[in-house]
């Protein structure tokens, strides 16, 4: 099938900000960012089998971001996205955490996430965090939905997060190569290869990329190493077939937490050089796509995710030292956790155009069938080594299997009451069902200590409606209010028995999104989206302990409430006030209020009515773009406020690092670029130009213990070809 889907010009970045605000919609084909140069854009009404219209969105081209995509500098990349909470914290970018309206940034679990439109997280379902994330050099495109994206990907309160892989779609010659080579601070080295091309019905494209360095911090070497292949053989020009497999090995040396006392005195520091976290990836698909006629597309995505996250550390708080035992004369043994996801699923999907009167309404449908299953070894006794060693004596206290199970179908329709006004209604079936098994951990007299035989099933529909009026022809108002769910995670039903008991009530968190706001274009130097949101977060899980004190109830404890502002301008004054041919200018804006605060019928009265945890109420990034022919310099800030890291809102840092305030802090990037020729362009940076000191987040456990320092300056130079 030939499928409706986002073209992107290949294009140079330093010829970025000319036709910056172009998209257009053709009756074929969705084209965005032809002949722009433009990193941000508004995701178009329908894209493929994808319904986005009346919803809030944002498409980042990743090949025009004027910053350090090498790095996977996530500030620099979704700074035009307003509100995006992101976790600085892993050497690299490696593990990337984000998260928006008040909501936890953790390996970005409140997130939908996938790439090329299907599930790569560990279990979407049970324990949804992404531990694998595609190398930005790697990624055409980046596209987020809020809210009303629910109806259509399923679990998520902060919203669907794609990221889609670049494919050389657009090469039509038998053979292409590219290449980008980075060098930076503390022995940084990336190097990128792709190498694509077209032959009759057959298309492939393949790249592999290795990044490696030492970390600015001490103790935090890394490397990953990440291929991907995909060949695709069109039947016909409605038909096409499609196989592509990736597959990632990360491995980082973990640091470790400090107390907020060693931050000051120096944040490089580290006094765990025995901690490691290896990731092993792979993520195979085949995508059929159908044309079954001029008004309808179908596609289907058979997908997997086979991972290993493996990791091997002393995990005791930071103010007990890892040192010689005086009386082994060696290291404390380490601990060794070891997880297995083994997931299988497949999605279809249908969109069709009908006739009711003199306007074209569009709807459509999917349904998913998706089985995962986790099986976790923890706690283990390793060795006393400094190295990566995941062996260990005697067996696993803990050997735990999980399963999770999912099928869902969806319907939502683009109704068009006339040229201006769209409703588009939408609800979603879920069947679910979670369970666990297995050995809990063993007693000191060897009695071995089981998980109770948990197993929830489950199965409800949600629903949404939004809509859109268009004031002029490239700006309108949208709204919408949608149902969203969470559900009940693997932690969840890991209890120990002799300590917790898990409610035969226990229910999925539930609750919705609610977004109004005005957006669109003024001629081609305005581009803005002013929105307000209102998130109800129900059904929280968290932990009680029984009056008497024998005992811990892992239960639904109450709801949140996030509400406030999200705002995006961006103004080219040179567009608007001359006609200049070499000089050009971009100013841009992108603030988030938020206020999110556990609600009145919390049971747990020790955090009703604070503060959301990891919930900033001010999120600023702004910048501005100089252009002068072939050269591009972009200058950018981003300011986050304070947070609290617990949901007891405590203000003064613990001993140990683990609790207290998050201050806020204002990073300065700078990056350059020049174009030597069509092939050739070269582009650096600086990142954290004040060399600011600070941490967005403080861990009770890995990568932690303790508040994790984010890193100081740091210069990148990349040079980049295409032949």
């Amino acid at each position: 099938m030939f499928l409706i889907s986002i073209l992107v010009q290949k294009i140079n970045a330093q010829d970025k900000i000319k036709d910056s605000l172009q998209w257009k919609k053709l009756p074929d084909i969705t084209v965005v960012g032809r002949n722009s140069k433009s990193d941000y854009q508004q995701l178009p009404e329908i894209v493929g089998t994808t319904i986005y219209a009346g919803k809030k969105n944002a498409l980042i081209v990743v090949e025009n971001v004027q910053g350090n995509i090498s790095n996977n500098i996530m500030r620099q990349v979704l700074a035009k996205v307003p509100g995006i909470h992101i976790w600085e914290s892993d050497p690299s970018g490696i593990q990337i955490g984000i998260a928006a309206r008040g909501l936890s940034p953790n390996r970005s679990w409140e997130f939908n996430v996938r790439q090329n439109g299907y599930d790569i997280a560990a279990d979407p379902f049970g324990y949804p965090e992404a531990y694998y994330n595609p190398q930005l050099q790697a990624i055409q495109r980046i596209e987020i939905v809020r809210g009303q994206g629910a109806l259509q990907y399923g679990p998520q309160f902060g919203g669907m997060v794609n990221y889609i892989l670049k494919d050389g779609n657009e090469i039509n010659k038998p053979i292409e190569f590219e290449t980008q080579q980075t060098i930076g601070s503390n022995g940084l080295f990336n190097s990128y290869n792709a190498l694509g091309g077209k032959r009759g019905k057959i298309h492939y494209y393949s790249f592999f990329d290795q990044r490696n360095g030492e970390g600015w911090r001490n103790n935090s070497q890394f490397y990953t190493k990440s291929g991907f292949g995909s060949i695709t053989y069109n039947f016909t020009n409605k038909f096409l077939l499609r196989f592509e497999i990736m597959y990632s090995h990360t491995r980082s040396q973990q640091a470790g937490g400090l107390t907020d006392v060693q931050i000051k005195q120096d944040s490089k520091q580290s006094f765990r050089n025995r901690n490691w976290f290896d990731i092993k990836w792979m993520t195979p698909a085949i995508i059929l796509k159908y044309e079954i006629n001029e008004h309808s597309r179908w596609n289907t995505k058979i997908f997997g995710t086979i991972g290993d996250r493996n990791s091997v550390g002393f995990l005791q708080s930071i103010t007990i030292k890892d040192s010689i035992n005086a009386v082994a004369n060696q290291f404390n043994n380490r601990i060794v956790n070891l997880d297995k996801y083994r997931n299988y699923g497949i999605e279809s999907r249908i969109i069709s155009e009908y006739a009711i009167g003199k306007y074209k309404n569009t709807i459509a449908a999917g349904i998913r069938l998706y089985k995962g299953t986790t099986h976790r070894l923890a706690d283990g006794i390793g060795s006393t080594g400094t190295n990566y060693d995941i062996t260990i004596s005697g067996t696993y206290p803990k050997d735990i299997s999980f399963a999770s199970s999912n099928a869902a179908g969806f319907i939502e329709n683009i109704f068009k009451f006339s040229e201006k006004l769209y409703i588009i209604p939408g609800i979603r079936y879920e069947w679910l069902e979670g369970s666990a098994a297995g050995r809990n951990g063993i007693t000191t007299n060897g009695i071995e200590i089981n998980l109770q035989n948990i197993t929830r099933s489950r199965n409800f529909i949600i629903a949404g409606i939004g809509s859109e009026y268009h004031i002029t022809r490239s700006t309108e108002f949208y709204a919408n209010v949608s149902q969203a769910y969470r559900p009940i995670q693997f932690a969840n039903l890991q209890a120990p028995p002799t300590t917790d008991l898990v409610d035969p009530e226990l229910k999925d968190a539930k609750g919705y999104n609610l977004d109004i706001g005005y957006r669109g274009k003024v001629k081609n130097y305005i581009q803005f989206d002013i929105s307000g949101f209102y998130l109800k977060y129900n059904n929280r899980v968290g932990t009680i302990t029984s009056s008497n004190g024998s005992y811990r109830l892992i239960t639904n404890i109450g709801s949140s409430i996030s509400q406030g502002i999200e705002s995006y301008i961006e103004f080219n004054p040179v567009r608007a006030f001359s006609n200049s041919q070499t000089t050009d200018l971009i100013l841009f804006s992108s603030y988030a209020y938020t206020n999110a605060t556990y609600s009145s019928d919390h049971k747990d009265a020790n955090t009703r009515g604070k503060k959301v945890e990891n919930a900033p109420t001010d999120i600023f990034r702004g910048g501005i773009s100089y252009g002068y022919k072939k050269f591009l310099l972009t200058a950018q800030l981003s300011f986050v406020g304070a947070s609290f890291s617990d949901a007891n809102n405590t203000y003064v840092a613990s001993a140990n690092g683990n609790t207290g305030r998050i201050p806020s802090y204002s990073i300065t990037d700078l990056t350059g670029s020049y174009k030597f020729s069509k092939i050739v362009q070269l582009k650096a940076g600086i990142n954290n130009l004040l060399d600011e000191r600070y941490f967005t987040r403080r861990a009770g456990g890995y990568p932690g213990p303790g508040a994790l320092p984010a890193d100081g300056r740091n210069l990148f130079i990349s040079i980049g070809a295409k032949f």
